[in-house]
């Protein structure tokens, strides 16, 4: 695959070119509870005794404003930091469950996919991003070509799939948690010892690629896959907190500096790899003491743990120090803290299962209990009248409902960008949800919003929806109603309720109101609610969805005349159906195998929900769908069990295929990574629209 690091075009986006649009910093922290903040002390209600103090983020919410009611799209890193970046569930993708794993991670962001960084980058602003990536990137090989994986991997060649190829101009960072992407992964910590997968830092580690610069990996060897030990491009758990922090200035000061640049309005994104374990506590950030130098509001020290969060606290200090005295090019009048969107969140609650982290709620990370992705939200921008700059003054509190996968739609209003087209088969931010009227104190319209990946759930993907003050024949049920599905509602689009909360008078969902026979009517509401939310794409599908669904199911006689018009062809032989669905009867089997493929054309304009799938013997279902024009997606088992057998389940939320477009079922392997799968194709679900 030739120019396979290039930026594949995305859709335009137009701005509007006004002289005061905001830089932004948006900094994210990892695994931080509500409890983990000073600045929440008010509401956590933790003594002084129990409490570590976080100046810069009391700093940042005396001078603009807090949300107490503020939310992960997952209780995970890796769905969360996709969420945020795309505006997009994490589900709607292929991970209904846990977080990249390995030492390449297939990428999840599709290489057309917009995220906030080419939002940015398409009003006019320089990119960065520093810190913990966890989304996948790929390697290449010795003689230039994509990696098949870690095996075949040179790492003295770029990397790509990575965050310059998905919008930042800039990037140092991590490929995932810092104990997990260097040679000591495994020798630090509560599981010290000998790393399972390898000696430390030889040739033979599988580890991972230790610090990246844009797509060169730093400090390593001719041996290939070997990172240098010593020097400060050495990988070193215990200085990544400085690292991060030095590169961070070292953007802003390189932007400011550039004549050709400092007129442009610039977007750090700023994914902190504290608090995540191992406690590797650096010991100074800039001029600031770190180990050992955390306090207690009482005054007492603060253990490891808590000196990991104020690592946190000092980088952000450091960042507001430097736009408090540094002069704004375009407004020379003016300091860049009065121009600038300074926000500070969590990728998903604390870690640990402490009320004195997670605050008055229920449960920690990898929870869809409250304490799993109720996080702290701090923003300022004085410009934007969001605050007024001064620490002095106490800032705003807001109780208001929002969701970190609602930055981009946010954003986008701020900058004047038109989001993506959907209607047209554009892809883009279909589940956020435009904020500015909460930055304003105004109120927001009810709409749901949804959290998964449940460890107390039965089912690994289990997910939960929150609706506040819902309708139930055309009167309001007032509450913050919260209810729990099992894993079917993302796996299969069938909604099986479990548990059901109201947490104005139950935070701590201790109460489940599931069985209660006067909520029925609520109950299905909320049901029939997550269905078509969850089936129709995306929040902004819904309002532009057609209610006519139909099914195509090949393991049936389809109906005559069939309710809709489509064109089949195969690539590689005649199709064949059975029982088990649609196949290439091609090679060696009835199964749509290597070489082969299926391609669907509509007479009209659909929206498909989902393509149902079911593997062969061999219980692959590696390859890749492409809809229309669009880059292609990996296709993965998508059983519950993940068991190698009887693999059978849907690819959901595919988008507008427009007319005489394809729909391209390939079991080519994607990029390589996952073995080539034999499957069949069982079942269609679309939405026509009507002839314009």
């Amino acid at each position: 695959m030739k120019n396979f690091w290039l930026l594949p075009a995305l859709p335009l986006l137009v701005c509007g070119q006004f002289p005061d649009r905001p830089n932004v910093i948006l900094f994210m922290a990892d695994d931080m509870g509500m409890g983990d903040s000073s600045a929440y002390q008010f509401l956590t209600k933790n003594s002084d005794a129990q409490q570590i103090l976080t100046p810069a983020m009391q700093r940042l919410a005396n001078t603009g404003m807090l949300f107490t009611d503020a939310h992960t799209p997952s209780s995970r890193c890796t769905p969360t930091r996709y969420g945020l970046l795309t505006g997009r569930y994490p589900w709607r993708d292929r991970m209904k469950h846990w977080v990249l794993f390995g030492v390449q991670g297939d990428p999840l962001i599709e290489k057309d996919r917009p995220t906030l960084a080419t939002l940015f980058r398409s009003c006019g602003y320089a990119t960065a991003m520093v810190g913990k990536w966890h989304l996948g990137l790929r390697y290449t090989r010795q003689d230039g070509r994509p990696a098949a994986g870690w095996e075949d991997a040179d790492l003295t060649k770029d990397v790509f799939d990575g965050p310059c190829d998905h919008g930042f101009d800039y990037a140092r960072f991590t490929s995932r948690s810092h104990g997990t992407s260097g040679p000591d992964a495994g020798t630090t910590g509560l599981r010290a010892g000998k790393n399972k997968k390898g000696d430390r830092n030889t040739p033979n580690q599988s580890i991972g690629p230790g610090h990246i610069h844009n797509r060169r990996v730093i400090g390593a060897t001719g041996q290939g896959k070997q990172l240098i030990k010593k020097g400060e491009n050495a990988y070193d758990l215990h200085s990544l907190g400085s690292r991060h922090s030095d590169h961070a200035m070292e953007f802003l000061n390189q932007h400011l500096r550039n004549q050709e640049t400092s007129l442009d309005p610039f977007f750090l994104y700023y994914p902190s790899n504290s608090n995540h374990g191992p406690y590797t506590v650096d010991r100074k950030i800039g001029d600031k003491e770190v180990k050992g130098a955390g306090r207690m509001v009482s005054g007492d020290p603060a253990s490891v743990r808590l000196d990991y969060i104020y690592e946190n606290d000092v980088a952000l200090g450091r960042l507001l120090d430097f736009l408090e005295r540094t002069r704004d090019p375009r407004r020379p009048s003016k300091k860049l803290l009065d121009n600038t969107l300074v926000i500070f969140t969590s990728d998903n609650g604390a870690e640990v299962p402490s009320k004195t982290a997670t605050g008055p709620f229920r449960s920690n990370k990898g929870s869809c209990y409250e304490g799993g992705h109720r996080v702290p939200f701090i923003l300022s921008w004085p410009n934007g009248e969001i605050g007024n700059g001064n620490a002095g003054n106490p800032g705003k509190v807001s109780d208001q409902l929002i969701g970190l996968q609602d930055l981009f739609a946010t954003f986008s209003t701020i900058l004047k960008a038109n989001l993506p087209d959907l209607r047209e088969g554009d892809k883009g931010a279909e589940d956020s949800f435009d904020l500015t009227p909460a930055l304003h104190g105004k109120p927001l319209p009810m709409r749901p919003m949804f959290y998964n990946d449940h460890k107390e759930g039965e089912n690994g993907a289990a997910c939960a929806m929150r609706i506040d003050n819902p309708a139930v024949n055309r009167k309001i049920v007032p509450g913050k109603w919260k209810i729990f599905f099992d894993d079917s509602l993302l796996r299969e689009g069938r909604a099986q309720a479990t548990q059901l909360f109201e947490l104005s008078s139950d935070p701590m969902e201790t109460k489940n109101r599931l069985p209660d026979e006067n909520l029925k009517p609520l109950v299905r509401r909320l049901v029939s609610t997550a269905l078509l939310h969850r089936n129709a794409g995306g929040h902004r599908f819904v309002s532009i969805a057609p209610k006519t669904r139909i099914r195509l199911d090949w393991r049936k006689p389809l109906p005559v005349p069939s309710p809709l018009t489509f064109f089949l062809s195969t690539k590689g032989g005649e199709s064949v159906r059975d029982h088990e669905g649609l196949g290439v009867n091609g090679q060696d089997s009835s199964q749509v195998e290597p070489g082969e493929g299926l391609a669907i054309r509509f007479q009209s304009d659909v929206l498909i929900e989902s393509v149902g799938l079911t593997a062969g013997e061999k219980g692959g279902c590696g390859g890749f769908f492409r809809v229309g024009k669009n880059s292609p997606l990996a296709i993965y088992c998508t059983d519950a069990d993940n068991d190698a057998k009887d693999q059978q389940g849907i690819i959901s939320d595919l988008g507008i295929l427009k007319k005489g477009d394809r729909l391209i079922l390939d079991p080519n392997p994607h990029f390589g990574v996952e073995s080539a799968g034999s499957w069949k194709l069982q079942s269609m679900v679309v939405r026509p629209f009507p002839e314009k």
